[in-house]
């Protein structure tokens, strides 16, 4: 019976820490640095603009992403990929599709790697929060 008890109290402590380990990798992305962010979406601004009723480029324009329905963007001409996703862009899908664009929407036509730094996308995510 006590060995059961501390696999138990070792399976409740494993899951507290796993919990406390996200909470602390979600707080990290949540506070991205915006003036980071911005210097950092000058490697983007090659292809997106980042000025209300910004004009289009290789990509749309990204002013308001934030709370925008992916595929959107008046004017821009999206991948059916990207088209058919429904989802809206919220500060965790950015962070998931900056790691990894082609995982996040397979046969986008974005041509990035991603970032891979979880620091540097809280910072553009925060950056992209911004533009409203």
């Amino acid at each position: 019976m006590l060995a059961c008890i501390d696999e138990r109290s070792s399976a409740i402590a494993f899951c507290a820490a796993l919990a406390i380990g996200l909470t602390v990798a979600t707080a990290a992305q949540a506070s991205g640095d915006v003036a980071t962010g911005g210097a950092l979406f000058n490697r983007c601004a090659m292809c997106h603009s980042n000025t209300k009723g910004g004009p289009n480029k290789l990509g749309p324009g990204l002013f308001g992403v934030v709370g925008r329905k992916a595929g959107t963007y008046p004017g821009y001409s999206y991948s059916n990929a990207m088209k058919r996703t429904g989802f809206v862009w919220t500060s965790a899908k950015l962070m998931a599709y900056l790691a990894a664009p082609q995982q996040v929407v397979p046969g986008n036509n974005m041509p990035f790697a991603g970032i891979a730094n979880p620091q540097q996308r809280a910072d553009v995510v925060a950056y992209l929060a911004t533009l409203k």
